[in-house]
């Protein structure tokens, strides 16, 4: 019984562990994104193979040791001729065959690499290519970070108008059972009860919509974090103080754009590739050592070691140098040559694309930030118009097609004020981005 009432005790932990929402404010939300997202994880593995890469690059130039061993059956033994001369045969051939049927061999080998231009180029490139994926990890962060920026604001702006929403349904209910009291003592006449009726099933339609929108915007955010998609999520930022943090800071420079440092990287790599085609002219050194045993015989007895093994040891090195390859290196410098200024030129336009970018961003930001201001005060006014009207309505001195006509022109200012304030954060984030500033240093 004790067993049976731990077991339940620990389910009712669970279920209510698992109905409990999980707060976030928008810091939280990016760094739970920054641990999980599995964009960011693929990424860090791509690093971690960078690595070994540099470890593979470095064991090149390192002795490189083998065992080798053979074993060989002649099925038929090598056939050998001389000139008869030697035998007192001039003018005549002599053939006899050379060898034993079983051979077998074993030994070791060592090869030194001493200088080659491209091994020491494929060193420097190997280490620089980790600086290179590291900027991709910073490239997946901040997309990661843009992505769960915009959908925690749009599910603040979403719940910011589900609200709104809401609040006109329960305006109009209310209205509506007050224009009945006075429909049922004479005072205004059932058109004008219908036209409230139409007034609320449109807030009712429309609160749907807002309802759906803001369960999108949430499953979006939880995509975002790589939050499990049924877990429950509550959002701890306000959004009024989230806009003014927008409008604090304007500062910062396009020429610390992600972007822009992976195209300079790649120039970097296109100049190592330059230097390791140049270093095809210059000379290859390397050392090497072997030492084994041979064995001959005419049985298969090569595993009896009373029988003897002849050994055999060679060292030396080796220098290659290049001379002549019908012009096939200079064609290869050549292009490498061409593909640095290609990177070059695609460096400037970046960079005059990114400065029209910014003033395009700050233009359009300041514009937005405008808007909103005007728009506030539009839906003030609006709240403020269509609010007397209710109150006219509430005993029976205004006309319910005006209400309507409040109630749709206070939606309409809902809807752009809304559209204003996503306005303000689409534009400050893009601007952030342009400056690399949504990853903390």
């Amino acid at each position: 019984m004790n067993g049976l009432k731990t077991l339940m005790i620990t389910v009712v932990l669970m279920v209510t562990q698992s109905t409990i929402a999980q707060n976030f404010s928008l810091f939280e939300a990016q760094s739970y994104a920054l641990e999980n997202a599995e964009q960011i994880k693929r990424s860090e593995l791509d690093l971690e193979s960078a690595k070994k890469q540099v470890v593979e690059t470095r064991a090149l130039g390192l002795p490189q040791i083998n065992a080798e061993s053979t074993i060989q059956q002649f099925l038929n033994i090598p056939t050998q001729v001389v000139d008869g001369a030697i035998m007192g045969q001039p003018g005549t051939v002599v053939e006899f065959r050379a060898g034993q049927k079983y051979n077998a061999s074993a030994g070791a080998s060592v090869n030194q690499l001493i200088f080659n231009g491209s091994y020491i180029i494929a060193l420097k490139v190997s280490r620089f290519y980790t600086e290179f994926v590291a900027t991709s990890i910073k490239k997946s962060q901040q997309d990661v970070l843009s992505n769960v920026t915009q959908a925690y604001q749009m599910a603040l702006v979403s719940a910011r108008n589900k609200a709104f929403v809401d609040t006109l349904v329960e305006l109009t209910e209310q209205l509506i059972n007050k224009q009945r009291e006075l429909y049922d003592v004479g005072f205004i006449t059932q058109e004008e009860v219908d036209q409230t009726e139409f007034s609320l099933l449109s807030a009712q339609a429309n609160l749907v919509i807002a309802q759906t929108t803001y369960d999108n915007a949430l499953i979006m955010l939880k995509m975002t974090m790589a939050y499990p998609i049924d877990g429950d999520i509550t959002l701890t930022e306000n959004l009024d103080n989230l806009l003014l943090e927008k409008e604090v800071d304007l500062s910062g420079s396009y020429e610390n754009n992600l972007e822009l440092d992976v195209l300079r990287k790649q120039r970097t790599i296109s100049e190592y590739d330059l230097k390791n085609i140049k270093m095809g002219n210059y000379p290859q050194l390397g050392a090497f050592f072997n030492h084994q045993y041979n064995a001959f015989r005419s049985e298969f007895n090569l595993f009896d070691f009373n029988e003897k093994w002849y050994p055999q040891t060679v060292v030396g090195i080796k220098l290659t140098i290049p001379i002549f390859a019908g012009g096939e290196r200079w064609a290869k410098i050549q292009k490498a040559k061409i593909v640095v200024k290609q990177d070059e030129l695609n460096i400037q336009e970046f960079q005059r694309s990114l400065a029209a970018q910014e003033i395009q961003i700050k233009n359009e930001l300041r514009s937005a930030r405008t808007n909103l201001q005007l728009q506030k005060k539009n839906i003030d006014l609006a709240r403020k118009i269509h609010d007397n009207s209710m109150i006219m309505a509430e005993i029976g001195k205004e006309n319910s097609i005006i209400v309507t006509q409040k109630y749709n022109q206070l939606v309409q200012a809902q809807t752009g004020y809304v559209n204003a304030m996503v306005e303000v954060f689409n534009k400050k984030l893009e601007l952030d981005k342009l400056y690399n500033q949504l990853i903390r240093k």
